[in-house]
């Protein structure tokens, strides 16, 4: 194994998968795939991944074939680790194709295709394009699919050009391409209507310039970001929330600010729909109090519905299924969207971006009065109380850094009126990254 890898190497025999992968991924871009690909072997054989524990041993043996650097390739993508990938699929790219590994059926965007006796150059693209763009690196998936644009297609080649471009920021590079393509087929036609919605909130809402979070925001999701976070923008996080111990506060403020929302851009819900889990059904009834709507179950395919979670990801599969096509007049509130592991389904108005939130009535961590850092028990009262306590707290904003741009309710108001038209429009397609504007995390 590779010198630089010593690392990896005792945190792999220390039975530490998590470690390793960070380190390995330190080192992703200085050392070439046929270098890391022991480590890799090993990585895989420690979590159980047989088959990418296969092609990483048949990349160390055979570093420089084409056939197993797509292999390696394909299979860090399937199995998360797509930043392992992109060398190896840089260095098919460059040496040309060759006999693929033997698999029976090979998928590519999510469809079963059958593994043909050569890996073409286009499919080596394609893939690399896929793999940047797992991880964000949207500017470096634009530049490869120009560069290559001889050997590319419409369907779904430069389609993978106008998404990448959009979530680089490049409005007007995917007006142009997405101009040229041709008719998709059934197949690709929900992905061009997806591209169709997106820019035409672009055109009706343009964002502000390359930071304007909110604005990106509702271009990209087609939802409204109800606040900023007043803390740390120029420490890298430009509205959003890395961590954030959160409270019954910042739950009143997002009620507050869904109620501007909603008469911003005239919606009138017929009535509240509370899901199953308590932190969602607490909120749904302090919501259902303050706009004084009343409030039953939900039930898919109600019209008019005001929805409301404190957090997608932890909602019930099926429920996200039946969320994901909006019915008539339907409108969906979330809380607390975990933008680094976005939900199935994009909400319609999220209260704010966060990569972890402790929710108020989970266990918190408290500095007693001699500096001791406590735990405090979580909070098990019923979903009734919890409103209660969201109805008594305050909706004034955190004055935050002092060093962060203010989020008056005004700004808003305005920015709502103005994307009505756009909002809430068409199904609720994930979208998995964080887009152009970007903000710091917990790696």
């Amino acid at each position: 194994m590779h010198p630089d890898l010593a690392k990896a190497r005792e945190l792999l025999d220390a039975g530490d998968p998590q470690g390793a992968v960070r380190e390995l991924r330190a080192r992703a871009e200085s050392l070439t795939a046929g270098e890391l690909a022991p480590a890799v072997a090993a990585l895989a054989e420690l979590a159980g991944i047989d088959e990418l524990a296969a092609a990483a041993a048949a990349l160390a043996a055979d570093p420089a074939g084409p056939g197993p650097l797509y292999a390696y390739g394909y299979a860090c993508i399937e199995h998360g680790l797509s930043e392992f990938a992109v060398p190896a699929l840089r260095q098919a790219l460059r040496v040309g194709t060759g006999p693929a590994a033997e698999e029976p059926r090979r998928r590519l965007f999510g469809r079963s295709r059958p593994a043909g006796p050569a890996v073409s150059p286009r499919q080596v693209l394609l893939e690399l394009a896929v793999a940047l763009e797992d991880g964000e690196r949207h500017a470096e998936a634009v530049q490869l699919l120009r560069e290559h644009d001889g050997i590319t297609g419409d369907w779904p080649d430069r389609y993978l050009l106008v998404h990448n471009a959009l979530m680089a920021g490049d409005l007007p590079l995917a007006r142009e391409v997405f101009a040229r393509l041709a008719a998709p087929d059934d197949t690709w036609q929900p992905a061009a209507d997806r591209i169709r919605r997106t820019l035409a909130r672009a055109a009706a809402v343009p964002p502000a310039g390359p930071a304007d979070l909110r604005g990106w925001h509702h271009v990209l999701t087609g939802g409204l970001l109800a606040t900023l976070s007043p803390f740390g923008h120029d420490a890298g996080m430009t509205g959003r929330w890395a961590y954030l111990q959160g409270g019954w506060d910042d739950c009143r403020l997002g009620l507050e600010r869904l109620r501007l929302v909603l008469e911003a851009t005239g919606r009138r819900p017929a009535a509240v729909a509370l899901l199953p889990d308590r932190g969602s059904r607490a909120l749904g009834l302090a919501a259902a109090e303050l706009l004084g709507l009343p409030a039953a179950p939900y039930r898919p395919g109600t019209p008019d519905a005001l929805v409301l979670a404190y957090d997608l990801n932890e909602v019930d599969g099926e429920l996200l299924s039946a969320l994901h096509e909006r019915a008539p007049g339907e409108v969906l509130y979330e809380h607390a969207t975990c933008w680094t592991d976005t939900p199935a389904v994009a909400a319609d108005v999220c209260g704010l971006l966060v990569q972890r939130i402790v929710a108020p009535w989970e266990p918190r961590m408290a500095m007693g009065e001699d500096g001791e850092v406590t735990r405090s028990p979580a909070d098990d009262r019923p979903a009734e109380e919890l409103a209660r306590e969201v109805l008594a707290a305050s909706a004034e904003p955190d004055p935050g850094d002092g060093a962060t741009p203010p989020d008056p309710d005004a700004a808003l108001a305005d920015f709502a009126a103005r994307a009505a038209a756009t909002w809430a429009t068409g199904s609720r397609d994930r979208i998995r990254s964080a887009g152009p504007v970007r903000s710091s995390r917990f790696a």
